[in-house]
């Protein structure tokens, strides 16, 4: 079946589209996924330049030095800003690099930029626009905070549902963490928990300042078509935007979805241009000449063996490009090749799950058991939503039970003591590899909310070096180790027991959460 095809009903005018089967564009090697080129922005950069971490002490520690040594822009987004001390302490290491800034240069170099979720961002009394007030009250000049509202939030519905609720109907769930022209991709938030015990996955991109300008300019369009936190704790729009809940939706959407395609766009047009370039300066110039020029110059860049393409997820705004390579990559997966999928919050949507059930890879598939989901233990509602959670990954171990497919689809529950899982994104084996050659990292669950309501952004990396591959087997066997593989007595234990108005609500609540 030609892939491309199965992309055909997913495009949207503004997205180009694929003009061949991407597996025919390259058979061997990590550039079968030269295709994902022709929907975003590709950037080729040196392995060495990619660091993958393990702990949320590593990551709290990385975000600290980053913030302390950054000189021309830090641009954070996140789905919210906790209220704690180490998210206090960040706060207080931005304000020293600020004011280091403009002790050294009299008006400040330093930008900084802050995309939240306004919903959950508004949180409480003491929330994450509190934590900022202050910061832009002393750098009114330096310092951005953007709050995103969902335009699917308005009128009556805004009206009727309280707090946290209200957080169901959509957000801002993109994690980019920038400083200068290092990035780090992530699942986690800027919270106590992702900083101590909630494990997630964490990427840092060194020194690649074509990354760090895309994710600048996306947070950019984001950040323009979203609220503008003020200094006395109000919110407006920038003048003559349309305002997400109280303007016309089909406008909003139209001016966010141009905002976001022209950054996706002129970087990919950008990228195009100097691959044209460095592939025909790279035919015209001898290997010689090349040294030589090495020795001049004191090194040119090395070679790229290692691929990023950013996959951008918006569907209130039409923007469905992850949906489309996720899926594509499911589909052309290889009989033997192997797929570790992981997510926090096991609820996978329809056509992700028909993908693994009727295609011929293997699958191992790693979730949260019920004791280290982020709602265990949760006041009123939320805490059954372990439960149907549970409810949902039985549903779906009894269809891989009804099709046979127990030896090809496996899933594992992550367990230990004292922390809290959200770890999500998936490497790829090819057939007879015994490392991945890519991996998808960032904010995507992979469930309803991901696809359709939330904005979401991740990154493929596709990589032919082998210490690198090495780095991203070691995450998977890392996360995977703390895990045990799902059997029919898994749902016979006590603790999986679903109560009967759990079992009713779920199908009709599960695209909420």
């Amino acid at each position: 079946r030609s892939s491309w095809l199965l992309l055909a009903p997913l495009l949207t005018p503004p997205v180009p589209v694929i003009t061949a089967p991407p597996c025919s564009l390259c058979p061997e090697g990590a550039h079968r996924f030269q295709w994902i080129r022709n929907l975003v922005p590709e950037f080729g950069i040196s392995s060495s330049h990619v660091k993958v971490l393990s702990s949320p002490a590593e990551f709290y520690e990385l975000l600290k030095v980053q913030i302390k040594t950054a000189k021309q822009r830090v641009v954070m987004a996140s789905l919210y800003l906790g209220t704690g001390l180490l998210e206090q302490e960040l706060v207080d290491c931005l304000e020293e690099t600020l004011e280091k800034s403009l002790r050294a240069e009299g008006s400040s170099s330093l930008r900084v930029s802050i995309l939240l979720d306004y919903t959950r961002g508004s949180r409480g009394r003491k929330n994450s626009r509190t934590m900022l007030i202050p910061l832009l009250q002393r750098f009114p000049e330096q310092v951005r905070v953007s709050l995103f509202h969902t335009p699917n939030l308005r009128g009556l519905l805004r009206l009727l549902i309280p707090e946290r609720f209200n957080e169901t109907i959509g957000l801002q769930h993109i994690k980019v963490y920038l400083f200068d022209d290092n990035v780090i991709l992530s699942g986690a938030n800027l919270s106590d928990l992702y900083f101590t015990n909630r494990q997630d996955r964490y990427v840092l991109l060194q020194d690649s300042p074509e990354i760090a300008d895309f994710f600048t300019e996306l947070v950019d369009a984001i950040g323009d078509v979203s609220l503008q936190l003020q200094q006395d704790d109000t919110v407006q729009m920038m003048e003559g935007m349309v305002h997400p809940y109280q303007g016309d939706k089909m406008a909003y959407c139209e001016i966010a979805n141009r905002r976001v395609m022209e950054v996706i766009n002129s970087a990919r047009t950008r990228q195009e241009l100097l691959h044209a370039k460095t592939f025909h300066g790279s035919q015209q110039g001898s290997s010689l000449l090349s040294q030589q020029g090495s020795r001049a110059s004191g090194g040119l860049k090395p070679e790229p063996d290692t691929w990023i393409y950013p996959l951008i997820q918006m569907k209130p705004f039409g923007i469905q490009i992850d949906e489309m390579v996720t899926e594509t990559l499911l589909t052309e997966a290889e009989r033997d090749a192997r797929i570790y999928l992981t997510t926090g919050y096991f609820n996978l949507t329809q056509a992700y799950m028909d993908l693994i059930l009727g295609t011929r890879a293997e699958y191992r598939i790693l979730l949260a058991s019920p004791e280290v989901n982020g709602f265990f233990g949760a006041k009123g509602v939320a805490g059954a939503i372990p439960a149907a959670y549970v409810y949902i990954e039985h549903q779906f171990y009894s269809e891989v039970c009804y099709l046979h497919q127990q030896e090809r689809v496996q899933l594992q529950e992550y367990s230990r003591a004292g922390w809290t899982f959200h770890a999500k994104g998936l490497w790829l084996y090819l057939a007879g590899s015994d490392l991945p050659c890519l991996t998808l990292i960032g904010s995507p669950n992979f469930g309803y909310r991901s696809v359709h309501r939330d904005l979401e952004a991740q990154v493929a990396i596709v990589t032919e070096n082998k210490a690198l591959q090495q780095q991203l087997h070691q995450e998977q066997e890392q996360l995977y180790l703390c895990s045990g593989v799902v059997s029919s007595s898994t749902f016979e234990q006590p603790n999986r027991y679903v109560k009967l108005w759990v079992k009713l609500v779920t199908p009709l609540i599960k695209n909420f959460f």
